[in-house]
Formats: structure tokens, sequence, C-alpha cells
């Protein structure tokens, strides 16, 4: 089976029958929806749908989501956005209380939300890491990170191969994969990648031109599969930086928030970045909102004129009662804690299954806290073990810059319930694919363990 991303873009169906099929259908149906999506969103993206069964999610709450037809999915993926579930009571409550009152403001005159936010977003930070700019992607926090270090005087970067950082121009130069790149270039001149894990090759090009390099990476690199560095690697790097007079950005927009089983990458390994980002469960999984979180120094350049890196949803209250919610719900159900204990039972087990059940087809399964990683022989069987586990009533992820990598994000707060289940499903997966190739989803498709 290919990746998903190598299936034509129309597979049984000519485009001018879907489009009649589609024009007869009931407006809220699975065949209309997908018909809208060709015609007006990414037909891609209709494929990826197809390939599972064209299902239509309308409802979520805690771990689980809800089809049109009423099946349920245990997510499991969501690319790290949902670490306290869906519509958490808590980030719902600070949301709705905010949607009643004042949801957007003028950003002439002051407004509360934004301070208290900035104020809850600090407090849970690396000492040192003390002035906010919220957007609303990851994208754009990295690009925040990025004008920042460009401001001042930080002409050259280097990210890391196997990163990823998003897909805006500034983000896509730090993204280091071909078949993202070829297509927008010229991307922004002065980015090198090196190799992650290498400590060396990175003093050697910070040696070359002191005082004029930005480094910015992951702790863990979340879409390249889950790459783990080696021991001490990241306090290397800022000892580095610091030595030759860089400039350091912690992409933690997929890794912080608690999904490593710490509030950040950066707090287990002991390092303060110049800049640090946040987004996915910055919003508590209600609403997009990401920040970059920056030391006094690294803030100036944004202090001297308060228009030169401004958006017009920058801080909006609705976005920041959210993210107060978020912080908030973190605090009082101790997510960081269960976090590092779900994944420290979860790892293990998904490890045990996967060499039992499909030992010649394995890798390697790694992970930290709540962000583990399946690396299989080849991609099509990722894309297989994916489509199985959804079989089985459960969603997980491909890894964009790895992609013989299935990857599990689930949310902390998984009961005993929804970790049997999890586990059960990967193991009916995991020996459906040995069977041979994955059984497409159809519409109708009931789990039996659901």
């Amino acid at each position: 089976m290919l990746p998903w991303s190598e299936y034509p873009v129309t597979t049984v169906l000519q485009e001018s029958d879907r489009a009649a099929a589609s024009a007869a259908a009931p407006a809220d149906s699975e065949e209309r929806i997908l018909g809208l999506y060709r015609a007006h969103l990414s037909k891609g993206r209709a494929t990826l749908a197809e390939l599972f069964g064209s299902h239509m999610e309308t409802a979520s709450e805690g771990a689980w989501l809800t089809t049109s037809d009423g099946e349920r999915f245990l997510n499991a993926g969501g690319y790290g956005v949902f670490i306290m579930g869906a519509r958490h009571p808590i980030v719902m409550e600070e949301v709705e209380r905010q949607l009643r009152t004042h949801p957007t403001a003028t950003r002439i005159l002051l407004e509360p939300t934004v301070a208290q936010a900035a104020e809850a977003l600090v407090s849970v930070m690396p000492p040192g890491l003390d002035r906010v700019h919220f957007a609303l992607s990851g994208a754009e926090a990295v690009e925040t990170g990025l004008k920042l270090a460009r401001a001042g005087g930080f002409r050259r970067t280097v990210s890391m191969k196997g990163g990823y950082h998003g897909k805006t121009m500034g983000a896509l130069s730090a993204t280091a994969k071909e078949v993202y790149q070829a297509p927008f270039r010229p991307l922004v001149p002065d980015f090198l990648h090196l190799p992650f894990g290498d400590a060396d090759a990175l003093e050697a090009e910070l040696a070359a031109h002191p005082g004029e390099v930005c480094v910015i990476l992951e702790p863990v690199q979340g879409e390249g599969g889950v790459i783990i560095p080696p021991a001490g690697y990241l306090k290397k790097v800022e000892e580095l930086v610091r030595q030759y007079g860089g400039f350091l950005i912690l992409d933690e927009v997929q890794t912080g928030f608690g999904r490593l089983g710490t509030w950040w990458g950066a707090d287990a390994a002991g390092v303060v970045p110049d800049v640090l980002l946040t987004g996915k469960a910055l919003g508590g999984g209600v609403l997009p909102v990401s920040a970059a979180v920056a030391t006094r120094k690294a803030f100036r350049p944004f202090d001297k004129d308060p228009y030169v890196h401004t958006a017009t949803f920058s801080g909006q209250p609705v976005l920041m009662a959210a993210v107060q919610g978020a912080i908030r719900a973190m605090h009082e159900e101790d997510l960081v804690a269960k976090s590092a204990r779900l994944g420290a039972e979860l790892l293990p087990k998904i490890a045990e299954i996967a060499h039992r059940n499909i030992p010649d087809l394995v890798v390697d399964v790694r992970g930290q806290g709540t962000l583990i990683g399946l690396e299989l022989i080849e991609a099509g069987l990722a894309g297989e073990l994916l489509i199985e586990l959804f079989n089985h009533g459960v969603v997980a992820n491909h890894s964009m810059n790895g992609s013989s990598v299935v990857r599990f994000t689930p949310p902390a707060v998984l009961t005993a319930t929804d970790v049997a289940f999890l586990l059960n499903s990967f193991d009916l997966a995991t020996r459906d694919l040995v069977k041979g190739a994955a059984t497409m989803p159809e519409g109708g498709t009931k789990s039996a363990a659901r």
C-alpha cells in the first residue's frame, strides 16, 4: 500500500460522476460533504478521507470523537492538540463566558484577557522567558521567533534535518523536507540544515560565524517520527550557542504543554532558550492559539515599535480565555504528571505488542511522555496500520517528515478503560496487518470492540 500522499486524486468514479452524485445527495450526507471537499478544498484531502471510509466527524468529548453515523473513535491523534481531550469543561467555561461578553477586541484600548493570559503563560515557562507574542498557528509562532532573531542581528539560521517548523515561507525554510520546499523556491536565504543530535557539526557552523547564527530545533522531533536526541544534546546546544554568541529558538509547538511529561522539553533538558514557541495544546483543544515567549533581551526589537510585528487576531479575548482555561485545567487536573504516568504505561505495552505481533515489520518503538512513535520497515505499512487502527476504533497520526512512523499523541485524560481499549485495538490492528493488505473502511463498518 502506498503512503496516502502518493494516491491519485481520483480513484473509482470520474469527476463528472462524483459531482452528479454529490449534487443529488442530502445536504449533510457524507457523499455531499465529500463532493464539497472536491469542489472547493483539496482533492488530495478528499482522497485521504476516502481511505478512511469517508467518515464524517461531527462531535467530540474528552478522548472520544463521534461520526455522523454514530460510531465512536478513541482519539490518539490530533497532532498533539488534545493533551486535555476535546471540549474540556474548564476551557469551555472560560471560552463561553468570554463569548457572551467580549469575544473580539479593537486592539487599541487596554484589554484584560490578553494581559492575564500572558501572565498565566509566563508563570509556567522556564525562568527568564517573560515576554509574549500571541498568534494563531504554530507556523506564525515560528515566524515570530525567526523575525526576533533577524531583527536582533542573527542573519544566518541553522535548523535540523528531519525537523518540522511549519509551511509559511520562513518556517518552511527551516523545515528540511524537499517535497515541501521544492514548489516554493527560492525560500528565505541563509538557512542551513544540520543532522539532529550532531553537536560537533553545530559547533563548526557557530564557530565559523560567531555572533551571527540563530539555531532553531525541537526537543524531540515530532513530525520527524518521534526522534529523541542523545542524552545531553539540548544542553550542549545551549552551551554552544552561548559560547559563540548565537540565538536559540526552541520549537515546542508539539512537545510543549505537558506532551513530554514535563511542562516543556526545555525543563527536562535544563535549557532556557532566547525564544520558546508553543501552540497546538495551548488553546485547550478548543481554539487555535500559539505564542512565542522570549527573554526581555530577545524581545527588545518588538518593544521599540508596537507595529513592527502585528496580527489582527493576535491576543483576541476569546482566544485568551481558552489559554487561561487550558493552563487552569493543566494545574487543577495535574495533567503534566498524568501525561508522564500515561506515557510510562503505554510505551512498554505498545512495544511489547508490536514486537510480539509484527516482529519482522518493526524497526523501533520510542517515545517520551504521551508522544509515542512506532517505526515500521516501510511507509506503506505505516499507512496500512493507520487504517487497521481506524477499523478497530482508534485514530492515530502519520508523521510528515517520517512517513514510516505511526504516531500516538493520546490525551493525558485517558481512563483505565480508555487505555485498555487503545491497547486492545492496537493488538487487533497489528494482528490484522500481518494478514495482508489493509481492508479499507466502509461507511457502515462497525468495530465489535465498540
